[in-house]
């Protein structure tokens, strides 16, 4: 997600930056340049306890989406402590300590903060465990509502804020340079921020192996040969291509959302509440008839831009079929 774009992206439009340490870059809506490439450790008080637990992260400002502290089940140091809890240093909430065989018990303290909303490892680790998923940072860069006094404050800056209140209250424990990659907006040069975001995609798998084939068949061929691992390359390692982009300009994807008082509540991933449709009246019509309601009690929501690359390259489809 580009927060100065206020959209998604594709992984072809973010630029991978490597850094070997400490460097700061240079953000779009921040005065001053935001530093990274920083691994802060702090600790989280164990329950009705004396005891601790370190963890580190190089997005500090995450931890006001963390849901749970991780352990490695085998993990000596921490059995006595499963399935207790910590508590939030800034915020009413206690983290569960869990375990999962993702943490590296050989890493730094052998335990993970997790923050299901934030991170795509520890999005299928909230998923394994069950954990709630809490946004902690809204479309815009800023701190979202579930932050208690840092909602509504720029991500980075809440970065600085939360290392001094965490120096204040006694919970700072380190602060060590770190080799990382920094994803980056090709357009926009702001800092990719990973969202729980839905969205349209198409599915590429079917595809990607009928064009695989094709050239294995040698009904296709690639000249000069040498190509061909480069085309195997790409096409054996596809994912769902995401065609939906936040945009006010573009074509519209043609479904709508369908909401009304009439009838029960939808949500984003549900099928039934989405009705696709080459018009809004077409689509009012298809809901009238479905939920068997009058259109004037319907409302439609409707509010993603085709992809430009998926767009344009639709095009072609579009003369063809008319003619």
């Amino acid at each position: 997600w580009s927060c100065t774009l206020k959209s998604a992206i594709s992984d072809i439009e973010v630029e991978k930056t490597e850094l070997k340490g400490r460097t700061l870059i240079r953000v779009p809506g921040y005065e001053e340049p935001v530093e990274f490439g920083m691994l802060i450790y702090f600790a989280y008080p164990v329950e009705d306890s004396k005891e601790e637990i370190i963890v580190a992260t190089t997005r500090l400002e995450t931890m006001l989406g963390d849901t749970a502290v991780v352990v490695h089940p085998d993990d000596e140091r921490y059995k006595h402590l499963h399935g207790k809890y910590v508590q939030h240093p800034f915020l009413p909430r206690r983290l569960p300590i869990l375990t999962d065989t993702m943490v590296d018990p050989a890493f730094g303290s052998g335990a993970v903060k997790v923050t299901p909303a934030h991170d795509p490892n520890d999005f299928e680790c909230g998923r394994r465990l069950s954990l709630p998923f809490i946004t902690c940072i809204n479309d815009d860069g800023l701190m979202s509502s579930e932050c208690g006094p840092y909602a509504g404050k720029l991500r980075f800056d809440v970065r600085r804020q939360l290392l001094s209140d965490l120096k204040e209250r006694g919970l700072y424990r380190d602060a060590k340079e770190n080799e990382m990659v920094i994803p980056i907006c090709s357009r926009s040069k702001d800092i990719i921020e990973p969202l729980l975001k839905p969205q349209w995609y198409v599915n590429c798998k079917t595809m990607a192996q009928r064009s695989i084939d094709a050239v294995r068949s040698k009904q296709l061929k690639i000249l000069p040969t040498i190509f061909e691992p480069v085309w195997y390359k790409w096409l054996e390692d596809t994912r769902d291509w995401c065609i939906s982009r936040q945009l006010w300009w573009g074509h519209r994807i043609p479904s709508y959302f369908v909401s009304s008082d009439e009838i029960p509540a939808g949500s984003d991933v549900d099928d039934q509440y989405w009705i696709s449709a080459h018009t809004s009246e077409e689509a009012l019509e298809k809901a009238a008839q479905r939920f068997n309601i009058p259109k004037d009690k319907i409302r439609l929501k409707q509010g993603n831009a085709f992809r430009t690359m998926f767009e344009s390259n639709a095009l072609s489809f579009v003369f063809l079929f008319n003619r």
